[in-house]
């Protein structure tokens, strides 16, 4: 009978002496990898995306979607002859205005300023908005009570309101002079979550450890602070973002914002109202287009939240 422990030896032996494949290690991902993996497979994020990319390039390259004039008027043209729906792209196509003007020109070159708009702000009250809010809530105080109070102060204002009344000051109202208005009465809800965020955020062991070490204020609150504090910011400006497209077209439809010969969709709507009864399409279409641009700002800053807030996950 033959010996099985002598053949099986070498075999134990042959599988001991293997070498194992060393596993790779899996990449953690951080805050942020995680929001971008889970954006990409977001349908909100990706058709806000391609609509806002649309709008962009819309806004900066006009001439490629039209070529009629949206400040040229034929009053041979008369806005109760009914659109051409047919002539997809033509000056005709969605119908003329009360001045004979293309409703499809006046709404492309009229994405500019509405973009320009809402970007501008938007940029300006997360900076403004975002350095007090790191001041109040790192330095805390009487350093915080100031600027909580100063935030309150201007938080109780009417944010409309207070913007036609800043407006009624300027004798030319262009979209600078728009811009400036928004974003003087914007900053406050930027500075409120950014202080929340940075008083949670300074009490972690990283912060402590940075300040251990002799780090200046500066690279503390730039290096260490604003990366992890950024996440809600970014959230509730890309929300406001369609905010503030809505009230400039708000303020141009009173006539308190943009006015001609700007073209903004604002102030087609205004005129349109006075012709809704026997034109409806002239009021119509830069509404819907309105609506669809605050909208997909609006589910953008929605993805953001989702992606960016673990709770939501």
């Amino acid at each position: 009978m033959p010996d099985m422990t002598k053949t099986a030896a070498p075999a134990e032996e042959a599988a001991v002496a293997a070498p194992v494949a060393p596993q790779k290690a899996e990449k953690a991902r951080s805050l942020w990898g995680d929001a971008w993996a889970d954006l990409r497979r977001n349908p909100y994020f990706l058709v806000s995306s391609v609509l806002i990319v649309l709008l962009l390039t819309i806004s900066i390259f006009p001439g490629l979607f039209t070529s009629a004039s949206p400040t040229k008027g034929d009053l041979v043209k008369h806005f109760l002859t009914k659109p051409e729906l047919g002539s997809i792209g033509s000056p005709e196509w969605f119908g003329y205005d009360g001045q004979g003007r293309s409703v499809y020109a006046r709404l492309i070159y009229g994405t500019r300023a509405s973009i320009i708009v809402g970007i501008c702000v938007t940029a300006i009250v997360t900076v403004l908005g975002g350095i007090m809010g790191m001041i109040a809530g790192y330095f805390g105080g009487i350093v915080d009570a100031i600027l909580s109070r100063i935030t309150d102060i201007f938080f109780g204002i009417p944010f409309l309101l207070g913007a036609m009344v800043v407006l009624q000051a300027f004798t030319e109202r262009t979209v600078w002079v728009v811009v400036g208005a928004l974003a003087f009465l914007g900053w406050t809800q930027i500075t409120r979550v950014m202080r929340g965020a940075v008083i949670t955020v300074k009490q972690a062991d990283y912060v402590h450890a940075a300040k251990a070490l002799g780090a200046g204020t500066v690279r503390i609150l730039f290096r260490h602070i604003l990366p992890n504090a950024l996440a809600p910011v970014i959230v509730v400006a890309t929300i406001a973002l369609g905010g503030y497209i809505s009230a400039e077209a708000t303020l141009s439809y009173l006539g308190l914002g943009l006015a001609s010969p700007t073209v903004s969709w604002g102030v087609d709507i205004s005129a349109g109202a006075a012709q809704i009864r026997v034109a409806p399409h002239v009021l119509l279409w830069p509404s819907i287009m309105l609506s669809i641009t605050v909208l997909a700002f609006i589910m953008l800053g929605e993805a953001v939240r989702n992606a960016l807030d673990p709770k939501m996950r």
